[in-house]
C-alpha cells in the first residue's frame, strides 16, 4: 500500500524518437498536454478512458527544421477557441500551431539563435527567450518589443500575473524583471545558469539553476529561501495549484516532489536527463527525459499502474549504469564500501541513496519512505572519483576525462578531452575555437570541467571578474542612474536668462487645443459634446515660447569668458542674432542664410558647461522650414549628426539644461517633414536615450520628455509600424512610474491615447503591458480636469 503522499508510476507513453525537452498543459481536451522533442516534432497527449489509464497520441505537429525545444500554451480566445501551441526550436524560429492541422498556422521570425524558453500571457502576449542573448515579447504575429541586457543565453522567461510584468534568466547567473519593456531589476544569487522560472503567486516566482539549487524570490529582489536537494544541474519546475509546493528535475536523474518547503520524495528515472515537467489538472505530473519516454506519476491509487508495470520501471532502474564521474552519487572508495547487510538498516528520508559492493562490482540503492525498502537504482561503473582512474584514450592520446558535451541543443554529441593538470578555462576556449561554437558558452564549459572534475587538482583558477571575450564593465543601456536627483533649476536670480523659461505646464482656457494658449484648461466645453478633443494628436506639439534679448544677452555674456578657441567674435555674434531674429519674427522678409545655418551648427558644438544658449536658438531654428530642411536632411549625415549630437547632451548624467532643451529641439524638429523623416528613421536610438531620464527629477525634462513621446505616437498613427508604436507604449508606460508633473502626465496619457485609437493589436499590447491598471489612479483627477477627462477617454479606448 503507498502512502497517501507519494508518487508512483501511473504510465509511460512512448512515441517521441528522441530526448522530450518541453512539455506543456492544453486548455482543450480536458486533461491533455503538449510534448516537444529533439525528432522535430510537437505532440498532444489525451487520457485514455480505457483501463490502462494511459494517453493517446492526438495530434502530431511538425515544421521545425531542426531540433524543438520548448512549447507553451497560449490561451483561448475568440478567434481561436481551443487556444493556440507555440514551440520554440534550433532553427531560430517559433512556430504556432492550432490543433486542426500538423503545419504551423505562422512562424515567428527575429531570434538570432535557440529559442529555448517560451511563455504565454494575456491577450494573446508571448515572451520568447533565445541563446542570442535576448528575450522578445510577440503579439498577433509581429515581434513588440525586444528585452536586452543579459550577456548570455537566456534560457528561462516567465509571463508574472501582473499585467506588464516579466521576467527572464540566463546562462549569466542573473534573472531580471521586465515591466512595459525596461529592465527594472536585477537578482543575483545563482552561482551558475538559471535554466528554469516558475510563478508562485503575483510577489513570488521560483528559479533553478546549474548550481544544483532552487530559490524562491520575491519580486521586490529578495531571495527569501534556498533549497537544497539536488546534486546536478535543474533543468525546469512546475508548481502546484496551491502555490506553495512545487516538483523539479534535473540532470541528477531524478524527480523531486517539494512540499512545505522540503523535499518529500525522490524519484529516480532510467534516464540521465530528466529535462522538463509539467503538473496535469488532476494533480498527476509528467516528466520527459533524454532516453524519449514521458512518464506520468501519481499519488492516486487508482491511477497507479499495475503491480507488473510497477516492477517493470523498477527492473530497468535496477540496470541503468551510472557514471561516477557524474558526481551524482558523490566520491566514491570501493575499499571502503559495505557489502549487502548495509541495506539491513533503513534509510533516513526519502530518496537517501546507499553504495554497497557486490564481488567487483558497486551496486546503488535508494531507500523508499514509501514501500519501506531499499531499491536498487543501477550499477556504478567506471571507477571512483577519488581513486587514481584509468586514463581514456581519444584520438590516439590518454587524458584522464572524456566528457560528453551537449552544447548544442541536441545536435551531434562532442567529445572534449581534459587531464587534471590542464587549465579548464584555456580547455573550454580550446574546445569552443574547435568547434566553432560561440564564446558565450566560456563560462558553462568551464564550470562544467571544475564541477566535474572536484576532488582532483586542478589548472589555474578562472579570472576573478573579467570575461575573457568581451572584457567586463561594459555600458549596459537601461542601467539606473544612481546619482542624486536633478530638482534644482541651475539658472537662478531675478531677471536671468532661464532656457525655456515663460513656456506654460498648465493648458489653455476654454479652447479646443489643451496644449496651447495661458491660463487652466476649461473643460465645460468638452462636457457639452461627446467629441474626444485629446486625440489621436496627429500634428506636432512644439516649444515656442522664447525671449530672444534675453537669449542673446546670455549668449554674450558666456561668450566674454568662452575658451580662446570657442569665443566667438562680433561678427559671428551678429550673424546668430540675425538668425534668431528671422526664425522668431514670422512678419520679418529676411531667411537664414547657409553662413547663418553652418555657424549656428559649429557653435552648438561649444563646451557643455556654456552651450545652452546656442541649444535654445537651435530649438528655436529648427521649427523653421530652411533651417530644418538643412539640418534634418539636406544630406544624409547632416541629420543624423544633428541626432547624435542631442543625443550626446542627453546622457543621464549631463546638465539638466541641456537635457532638456536637446528633447525639445527633437520635439521642434517635428515641425518640418524632413525633421520628422530624420526623428523616425533614429526613433530606436532617441526614444532609448530619451527613457534614460525618466529618473532625472525635473519637470521640465518630464515634459519635454512627454512630447517627444506624443509627437512619435502621432506620427506613427495609422501606420502599420507595430515594433514602433510598441517601443512608444513602453516609453511611456516607463515614464509614468516617475513623472509626477500633471502637464507631463496629460501629454503621455495623450501618447497612450493616439498610440492605441483604432489599432487593435496596440490596444491588445498596452493591456498586456498592464497599461490600464497604471493610469487608473488618474481617472479622478479634477485639477487640471483634462487628466482626469483624456485618461477616461484612454481607458475607453482599451476596454
Amino acid at each position: 500500500m503507498a502512502s497517501p503522499n507519494s508518487y508512483k508510476l501511473s504510465c509511460s507513453i512512448p512515441g517521441h524518437e528522441m530526448d522530450v525537452r518541453g512539455l506543456a498543459v492544453a486548455f482543450f481536451p480536458d486533461g491533455a498536454f503538449t510534448s516537444v522533442s529533439r525528432d522535430r516534432t510537437g505532440r498532444v497527449w489525451v487520457p485514455n478512458s480505457s483501463p490502462d489509464r494511459g494517453f493517446t497520441e492526438m495530434h502530431c505537429m511538425t515544421g521545425h527544421e531542426n531540433f524543438v525545444s520548448c512549447v507553451c500554451i497560449i490561451a483561448p480566445s475568440d478567434t481561436y477557441p481551443r487556444g493556440l501551441i507555440a514551440t520554440g526550436g534550433n532553427d531560430h524560429n517559433i512556430c504556432v500551431f492550432t490543433l486542426d492541422q500538423p503545419q504551423p498556422l505562422f512562424t515567428l521570425k527575429g531570434h538570432k539563435n535557440t529559442v529555448c524558453a517560451l511563455s504565454s500571457g494575456k491577450f494573446g502576449t508571448l515572451l520568447s527567450g533565445s541563446w542570442d542573448t535576448t528575450a522578445k515579447v510577440w503579439l498577433n504575429e509581429k515581434c513588440m518589443m525586444t528585452l536586452q541586457g543579459h550577456t548570455a543565453a537566456v534560457w528561462a522567461v516567465v509571463i508574472l500575473p501582473e499585467q506588464g510584468l516579466m521576467l527572464s534568466g540566463s546562462a549569466d547567473k542573473t534573472i531580471k524583471l521586465w515591466k512595459a519593456g525596461r529592465c527594472e531589476k536585477t537578482f543575483t544569487g545563482h552561482e551558475d545558469c538559471v535554466r528554469g522560472l516558475a510563478v508562485v503567486s503575483d510577489l513570488e516566482f521560483l528559479s533553478c539553476s546549474n548550481d544544483a539549487t532552487i530559490r524562491r524570490w520575491l519580486v521586490t529582489g529578495e531571495c527569501v529561501q534556498v533549497y537544497y536537494s539536488h546534486t546536478n544541474y535543474i533543468y525546469s519546475l512546475a508548481v502546484f495549484p496551491n502555490g506553495q509546493d512545487f516538483v523539479s528535475t534535473g540532470e541528477d536523474r531524478t524527480l523531486r516532489i517539494w512540499k512545505q518547503g522540503d523535499c518529500q520524495q525522490t524519484i529516480r528515472l532510467p534516464a540521465q536527463s530528466v529535462w522538463c515537467c509539467c503538473i496535469l489538472p488532476n494533480g498527476d505530473i509528467a516528466v520527459g527525459a533524454s532516453d524519449g519516454l514521458i512518464r506520468v506519476f501519481t499519488e492516486v491509487e487508482d491511477r497507479m499502474a499495475n503491480p507488473q508495470d510497477l516492477q517493470a520501471f523498477e527492473d530497468e532502474l535496477s540496470k541503468t549504469t551510472i557514471d561516477p564521474k557524474t558526481g551524482d552519487l558523490g566520491d566514491i572508495k570501493m575499499e571502503d564500501l559495505p557489502g549487502r547487510e548495509h541495506l539491513e538498516e533503513p534509510g533516513n528520508r526519502d530518496g537517501q541513496t546507499r553504495l554497497i559492493k557486490e564481488g567487483q562490482n558497486v551496486e546503488a540503492y535508494q531507500w523508499s519512505v514509501a514501500d519501506s525498502r531499499w531499491m536498487k537504482i543501477g550499477d556504478v561503473v567506471g571507477g571512483s572519483n577519488q581513486q587514481t582512474s584509468k586514463k581514456v584514450n581519444y584520438e590516439g592520446k590518454e587524458y584522464d576525462f572524456v566528457f560528453t558535451i551537449d552544447i548544442n541543443e541536441g545536435g551531434p554529441s562532442m567529445k572534449l578531452p581534459y587531464n587534471v593538470t590542464d587549465d579548464p578555462w584555456l580547455t573550454a576556449h580550446n574546445f569552443l575555437q574547435k568547434n566553432e561554437l560561440s564564446p558565450m558558452f566560456l563560462d558553462q564549459v568551464a564550470n562544467f570541467i571544475i564541477e566535474n572534475t572536484k576532488g582532483h587538482t586542478l589548472g589555474a583558477a578562472a579570472p576573478s571578474a573579467a570575461d575573457p571575450f568581451t572584457g567586463s564593465g561594459r555600458y549596459i543601456p537601461g542601467a539606473a542612474d544612481n546619482r542624486a536627483g536633478f530638482g534644482a533649476d541651475p539658472f537662478t536670480g531675478t531677471g536671468r536668462y532661464i532656457p525655456g523659461s515663460g513656456t506654460p505646464t498648465g493648458a489653455p482656457v476654454g479652447v479646443a487645443d489643451p496644449f496651447t494658449g495661458e491660463g487652466a484648461y476649461s473643460s465645460a466645453a468638452s462636457r457639452q459634446t461627446s467629441t474626444n478633443i485629446y486625440f489621436p494628436k496627429t500634428d506636432g506639439v512644439t516649444f515656442e515660447q522664447a525671449n530672444a534679448t534675453q537669449i542673446m544677452a546670455k549668449l554674450k555674456e558666456l561668450n566674454g569668458g568662452a575658451p580662446g578657441e570657442y569665443r566667438l567674435s562680433e561678427e559671428v555674434l551678429e550673424s546668430l542674432e540675425k538668425l534668431l531674429v528671422s526664425v522668431c519674427n514670422p512678419c520679418t522678409t529676411e531667411q537664414p542664410t547657409t553662413e547663418q545655418i553652418s555657424l549656428l551648427w559649429k557653435t552648438s558644438h561649444w563646451p557643455e558647461d556654456i552651450v545652452f544658449p546656442v541649444l535654445d536658438i537651435l530649438r528655436l531654428a529648427v521649427r523653421h522650414p530652411q533651417v530644418n530642411d538643412s539640418l534634418c536632411g539636406g544630406d544624409a549625415d547632416d541629420g543624423v549628426a544633428l541626432c547624435n549630437h542631442l543625443l550626446s547632451l542627453m546622457k543621464p548624467q549631463g546638465r539638466p539644461a541641456n537635457q532638456m532643451l536637446a528633447l525639445r529641439t527633437l520635439c521642434n524638429c517635428f515641425s518640418g517633414w524632413r525633421g520628422r523623416a530624420l526623428l523616425l528613421a533614429q526613433r530606436e536610438a532617441v526614444l532609448s536615450h530619451a527613457a534614460d531620464l525618466c529618473s532625472v527629477c525635473n519637470k521640465n525634462i518630464h515634459i519635454a520628455l512627454a512630447t517627444l513621446v506624443l509627437n512619435y505616437a502621432g506620427s506613427l498613427h495609422g501606420q502599420p509600424d507595430l515594433e514602433a508604436k510598441a517601443q512608444c507604449l513602453s516609453v511611456a508606460s516607463a515614464a509614468l512610474e516617475s513623472v509626477q508633473d500633471k502637464e507631463a502626465v496629460f501629454r503621455l496619457l495623450v501618447a497612450l491615447g493616439t498610440t492605441v485609437a483604432s489599432d487593435q493589436t496596440a490596444q491588445d499590447l498596452a493591456k498586456s503591458l498592464g497599461v490600464m491598471s497604471q493610469i487608473a489612479k488618474y481617472t479622478s483627477v479634477t485639477d487640471p480636469a483634462k487628466v482626469g477627462e483624456c485618461c477616461q477617454l484612454v481607458l475607453k479606448e482599451l476596454q
